[in-house]
């Protein structure tokens, strides 16, 4: 449709369309499409002076030091067996995709005014949020409830899960739109668009994606501390607020689960029952005391008129309808611990091809091959992280360069299995190391070939940290480090720019996520636009 004259057609020579375009597509979930997106935009922008040198480099050095790690990684390993030369040049793919990404990214902030791409970031986040907001009204006309975070029926396909289904335009998980919008927050917030804050903040909220809530949290504090005027610290307090009334009010079983959670990273003594006739003698001293029957009853009559009006009675009890007699009767809800309010375990089709891989390696698999659940085990990414340093420990050789990329711990060495759990892979090049085997793939078969509650992040081995360590050794973390992290950190003119960095570093013990071409992409983009604004700044007051 074509738009009027007037505000529209200002508003959309404002916004570079092809870069919208480019974000919606390339950072949505589907590996092809990410590929034709980039294929596309080289094809468009036929641009390959990438301006690589050791001071001043205008791309990272990252990128194309981590092919070259990988490489003398695999000369060092042993070379190439059939199928793994297809798990290594995809990995270098991979790596050469999300350079080609960068360098894109850089030519669209480049070549437009800043204004012209915040405004695209403003237009994306809108869409990311519509679309959010939609999957969330969807939800609600299917539950029938205002708040499906304690909507119980359906066997509990909302309830607790509710924000798991809050994706977003990426269409990914729910964990990968908190964190985009996450990113939203800290950009808007030094634009000071307290529209775009409490939009982006709503999201996050939504997505009930306790590890980036305290990540963002954590980058608040720190705002808060050294870099927030008096308009930003209320925009944060404000976002606090809305984190902690959606924890309270709207979904307080997650904030059960949180504790949960917190509880296995830092396990402590349990205190003991105090409830009259259950643990040691002494408790019994506090007995609990019994509650009054019904007024009718002659035990009842003995209370004293004075005790009886000021005791509180619970509101689903029969006294309440004696002594409020005359007022509407409290009709009580329906029964949760009937069937249709409680949680299934069916055994999905999924499950079935994870429980029928661990029977035939069984031998293999000490933590997944195990009847139950092991007790006392901590959170998959503690133990994911304790695998790789005892991995690298026990084989000296291979601290260096690492075990070889897509061998140990990532997002291609789990696709690259053929069991289909994270993206297709042809089952006839299927190819498992036995180091991932009997460590990583071990610990991520224990936990989701058992009940969802324990399919949750944080029993993931998923890391960026812990992907370099293990695959590209000490040298990949290094460059990590140095050439990434690096990179930013000397261009970082103020807090906005180092809150960026900041939440990203938190968020890479949360995933794989050079491997997603998610987070990261539009992570540079918003860091390379600030870098663009700020030197506008700076020139202007020079003046």
């Amino acid at each position: 449709m074509k738009l009027e004259a007037g505000i529209p057609v200002k508003l959309a020579k404002r916004i570079d369309w092809q870069l919208l375009l480019f974000l919606l597509v390339f950072l949505q979930v589907k590996l092809a499409v990410k590929v034709a997106a980039i294929v596309v935009i080289c094809l468009l922008h036929w641009n390959f002076r990438f301006g690589l040198r050791l001071k001043h480099s205008r791309l990272p050095l990252f990128y194309p030091l981590v092919i070259l790690i990988s490489l003398v990684g695999l000369l060092f390993n042993g070379g190439l067996s059939p199928h793994y030369g297809v798990v290594f040049l995809t990995a270098v793919g991979g790596w050469l995709m999300a350079f080609l990404a960068i360098h894109q990214i850089r030519l669209f902030v480049d070549r437009n005014d800043e204004e012209v791409t915040r405004q695209t970031m403003v237009v994306y986040f809108l869409i990311n949020a519509a679309v959010s907001l939609g999957t969330l009204v969807l939800i609600m006309i299917r539950t029938g409830s205002l708040n499906p975070y304690l909507y119980q029926g359906q066997h509990q396909l909302f309830f607790v899960s509710t924000g798991d289904y809050i994706k977003g335009v990426p269409f990914d998980t729910s964990v990968t739109n908190a964190i985009l919008n996450a990113f939203g927050v800290i950009y808007f917030l030094s634009r000071k668009n307290a529209g775009m804050v409490l939009l982006c903040m709503s999201v996050v909220v939504l997505t009930a994606s306790n590890l980036t809530s305290l990540i963002l949290l954590a980058v608040f504090a720190c705002l808060l501390v050294f870099g927030s005027g008096r308009e930003q610290k209320s925009l944060i307090f404000i976002c606090f607020f809305m984190l902690v009334v959606f924890m309270a009010k709207i979904s307080p079983q997650n904030d059960s689960y949180a504790a949960e959670i917190l509880a296995k990273i830092t396990p402590s003594k349990p205190a003991e029952t105090q409830i009259s006739g259950v643990g040691p003698a002494n408790n019994r001293a506090n007995p609990v005391p019994p509650l009054p029957t019904h007024p009718g009853n002659p035990d009842t009559r003995r209370l004293k008129e004075s005790e009886l009006r000021n005791f509180e009675v619970p509101r689903q009890s029969p006294i309440f309808l004696f002594i409020q007699a005359g007022k509407r009767p409290f009709i009580p809800g329906p029964n949760i611990n009937n069937a249709p309010y409680q949680a299934v375990n069916d055994t999905t089709e999924t499950r079935k091809k994870l429980l029928e891989f661990i029977d035939n390696h069984r031998d293999h698999l000490p933590l997944a091959s195990s009847a139950s659940e092991i007790a006392g085990l901590p959170p998959g990414k503690l133990v994911g992280a304790r695998q790789t340093l005892e991995y690298l420990k026990t084989h000296p050789q291979l601290a260096l360069f690492g075990d070889g990329a897509g061998k140990f711990s990532s997002k291609l060495a789990l696709r690259a299995t053929g069991l289909h759990t994270d993206g297709g892979y042809p089952a006839s090049l299927a190819y498992i190391s036995p180091e991932y085997l009997i460590n990583h793939l071990d610990l991520y078969l224990y936990y989701f070939s058992r009940q969802k509650a324990l399919h949750s992040v944080i029993n993931t081995p998923d890391s960026v940290y812990d992907q370099l360590l293990g695959e590209y050794g000490l040298a990949g973390l290094t460059v990590l480090v140095v050439c990434y992290f690096g990179f930013f950190i000397r261009r970082i003119h103020g807090m906005t720019a180092l809150a960026l960095v900041g939440l990203l570093g938190g968020v890479f013990f949360a995933g794989y996520w050079f491997e997603q071409f998610s987070i990261v992409p539009l992570f540079e983009l918003l860091f390379f636009l600030i870098l663009k604004e700020q030197r506008k700044y700076n020139i202007i007051h020079a003046e």
